[in-house]
């Protein structure tokens, strides 16, 4: 077991800090992770004082590869949320922004790479969770495909769309992750971002400066096309119906235990009827073979992450989440790679961010493209 260590994190950032055990790049955890005799709560009272007896594969692949350890990272209650305003451990705070919200759930993970704490977080991705955070927060994180990156050992939310995934200060960090991650990963060659064929959707739904700066981003590519792409309307019930049967049970016998935030969702989603959940999984089936059609002439879509810069802390994850997961969520509908990363300032001088996504399995031209564009930014692209 890694020693405990008095805590020097602002608080609310991790539920449990670890002391470094060795040279290796400084790893945060979200606490959705099993770490053999290592407190993992999965931000939960519930499961407060629970120890594990085995760590999670993604863990100790990258432990075994020499990243280390130094903190169980906090996170929206369950990972259900995207605000990461924890009524049971805290609210994480967001570094680059006070008084603002640092996006969730795997809100912690994102603020100890902001705050400076770690080198690298792992983090896990149903609708959004890896890269509303990262965009809150001003640092990188991949989606990968479904399924590619081991998620045994995580607390489940919505098994068909849950995902783990890297998050960094940079897309080289995400991609070193990435081959820690995944047997054989191994990065795409790509020697401008010319090489890439992109479509363009959705800036018109984002806020006035946080569209400048990711349509300013998208410039950046030579082959570029506005795509009219589809929200992923009509599907999230069956999303929400996979998560009622993970929490069924437990809700069951521990409702007392549950924040208001994540026990209202539980409860709407146990009220959900057969029909309304059929209907659902039938619309992402025909969302999938339409949007495989829409991107049929693309490489890559370019998006803005979240509509606008992180929201202020206390409004509230329900009245929040319909905006802040739009344009997330169809990536994680169809399984797909997305990645985010910041682009610049927009409202109120906080951080706007890009989100790159590609098909099913393409997570080395993601995160290969994604390393070009963040060059091309910093050299003053974009501005």
């Amino acid at each position: 077991m890694v020693g405990l260590v008095s805590v020097t994190a602002p608080p609310g950032i991790f539920i449990t800090e670890l002391a470094r055990d060795g040279d290796g790049p400084t790893l945060a955890v979200k606490d959705l992770f099993d770490t053999a005799g290592v407190r993992t709560t999965y931000g939960s009272k519930v499961f407060a004082d629970h120890l594990p007896e085995r760590t999670a594969t993604a863990v100790a692949r990258l432990v075994g590869s020499g990243y280390q350890m130094v903190g169980k990272a906090n996170l929206h209650e369950f990972a259900w949320g995207i605000t990461s305003e924890n009524p049971h451990f805290g609210t994480v705070p967001n570094p680059v922004a006070t008084g603002r919200v640092a996006g969730g759930s795997s809100g912690g993970s994102a603020a100890a790479l902001a705050a400076g704490l770690a080198d690298a977080a792992l983090g896990s991705d149903s609708a959004g969770s890896i890269r509303i955070p990262s965009a809150c927060c001003g640092t990188t994180g991949l989606k990968p495909t479904h399924g590619l990156v081991p998620i045994d050992g995580c607390w489940p939310l919505a098994p068909s769309y849950d995902v783990a995934g890297p998050m960094a200060r940079d897309v080289a960090g995400c991609a070193r992750m990435m081959t820690v991650l995944v047997e054989g990963f191994a990065p795409t060659a790509l020697a401008s971002l010319g090489d890439v064929r992109v479509g363009v959707a959705w800036t018109e739904r984002a806020d006035p400066l946080v569209r400048a700066r990711v349509e300013a981003a998208a410039a950046l590519f030579r082959d570029r096309r506005p795509l009219d792409l589809p929200l992923a309307d009509g599907i999230y019930p069956g999303f929400a119906r996979e998560a009622a049967e993970v929490h069924g049970p437990v809700f069951a016998e521990h409702r007392d235990l549950y924040g208001e935030n994540v026990a209202t969702k539980v409860a709407r989603a146990l009220e959900l009827t057969d029909e309304e959940v059929e209907d659902a999984r039938a619309a992402r089936e025909r969302y999938r073979a339409r949007m495989a059609g829409l991107m049929a002439d693309v490489d890559l879509v370019v998006t803005p992450t979240i509509p606008t810069v992180a929201p202020p802390a206390g409004i509230g994850d329900l009245a929040l989440r319909g905006r802040m997961i739009e344009l997330t969520f169809p990536w994680s509908a169809l399984g797909a790679p997305a990645l985010a990363l910041p682009c610049g300032a927009a409202e109120d001088g906080l951080p706007a961010s890009v989100q790159l996504a590609g098909r099913p399995g393409d997570d080395a031209l993601v995160l290969a493209a994604g390393a070009l564009l963040e060059r091309a930014l910093a050299e003053g692209g974009g501005r």
